[in-house]
C-alpha cells in the first residue's frame, strides 16, 4: 500500500531572478530502499526530467515551472511530493547584489495608485522574490485585509469606503518587506475643481513619510495620515494627503 512510503521533507516553492542557482529537496522514508524521479510542468505539459533521480534537484532558473517528485519502493508503491512553483523574474530589483542575497523577500513590482468609479473593479498588484517564496498580506489604511493574501488584490465591486492607502507585506522565514504605499480613490469621476470654492484657511495638507533610504519602512505614517484626515474633515477642512 502507498502508506509504506512517507515523505519527510517536501520541496518548497521559490521566487528567484533568472539565472539563479538553487536546489529543490525531497526526502522520504520507506520499508525498502527508495527511488526518486522528478517531473516538471509548463502550462499543461508535464514530463519526466531525464536523469533527475536523486533526492536533490539542482536548478538554474530560466522560466517559471511547476515541479514534483515521485518516490518508489521495491514493491512498486509510489507517492508524489507536493507540487511546487519555481517562479522566475526577469526584472531584478536595483541594488540587489546576487552574491549577498540570502533569500529574504525583495519587492520587484510595486502597486500603482488607482482612481476607480463606484461599482467598478479594483486590482492592485505586487510581486516579490524570496527563498522560500514569500506569502503576501495586503493592508488598507494600516488595517489588515483578511481576504487579501495574494500578489493581486481584487475587489469586484468597489464602494466609496474602499478608498484609502494600500500596501502589501511580503514575508518568508528570512523576514519581511513592504511595498510602496499607494492611494486609491473610489468615487464619481467629476471632482477636482471644488478647491476654488473653499477658503484658503480650510485646506489641510498632510504628508506621511513611509519609506526611508537607510531605515526599514514604517507603518505608523499610513495610519496617522488616515486618522488625521478624518478628524480634519469633520472639522470642515479640505484634506490633501500625500505619502512619501
Amino acid at each position: 500500500i502507498s502508506t509504506a512510503i512517507a515523505i519527510t521533507e517536501q520541496p518548497v516553492s521559490v521566487s528567484v531572478p533568472v539565472g539563479y542557482s538553487f536546489t529543490l529537496r525531497c526526502r522520504a522514508q520507506g520499508l525498502t530502499s527508495l527511488q526518486y524521479q522528478w517531473f516538471c510542468q509548463y502550462q499543461s505539459d508535464c514530463h519526466l526530467i531525464p536523469g533527475a533521480t536523486n533526492p536533490d534537484l539542482p536548478i538554474i532558473a530560466e522560466r517559471t515551472l511547476l515541479y514534483t517528485c515521485r518516490v518508489n519502493d521495491l514493491h512498486r508503491n509510489a507517492v508524489f511530493s507536493d507540487w511546487v512553483k519555481v517562479e522566475v523574474h526577469r526584472c531584478v530589483a536595483r541594488g540587489l547584489p546576487p552574491q549577498l542575497w540570502q533569500g529574504e523577500p525583495v519587492i520587484v513590482l510595486n502597486p500603482s495608485k488607482q482612481r476607480v468609479e463606484v461599482g467598478q473593479p479594483l486590482q492592485l498588484q505586487c510581486a516579490a522574490m524570496g527563498v522560500p517564496a514569500p506569502s503576501y498580506q495586503w493592508y488598507c489604511n494600516g488595517n489588515l485585509l483578511e481576504q487579501q493574501k495574494r500578489k493581486k488584490l481584487w475587489i469586484t465591486h468597489t464602494k466609496v469606503s474602499d478608498s484609502g492607502t494600500y500596501l502589501c507585506c511580503a514575508s518568508n522565514s528570512h523576514g519581511e518587506h513592504w511595498t510602496n504605499a499607494v492611494d486609491v480613490h473610489i468615487g464619481e469621476q467629476s471632482q477636482p475643481s471644488s478647491f476654488c470654492c473653499i477658503s484658503p484657511g480650510k485646506i489641510a495638507l498632510l504628508v506621511g513619510n513611509n519609506s526611508y533610504q537607510n531605515h526599514p519602512n514604517l507603518m505608523a505614517p499610513v495610519r496617522d495620515v488616515f486618522e488625521l484626515s478624518h478628524l480634519l474633515e469633520h472639522l470642515g477642512f479640505q484634506v490633501v494627503s500625500l505619502l512619501d
